[in-house]
């Protein structure tokens, strides 16, 4: 995985994790909703990546 896709989906995992708390704060179940799925998003990439790493070996 290189360091620039490793980049890119920490930082759709901290922007989720915000989402999410600020929906929670305020009480926005769509804004939480959306955080959530962001961290998905990126788990879901990063997950794709290892599987690359895995057959380039």
């Amino acid at each position: 995985m290189s360091g620039k896709d490793k980049a890119e989906n920490t930082g759709d995992k901290a922007k989720g994790k915000v989402k999410e708390t600020v929906g929670k704060a305020v009480g926005n179940e769509r804004l939480e909703a959306e955080g959530r799925a962001e961290q998905a998003k990126g788990d879901l990439k990063q997950a794709g990546e290892h599987v690359k790493d895995v057959f380039k070996d």
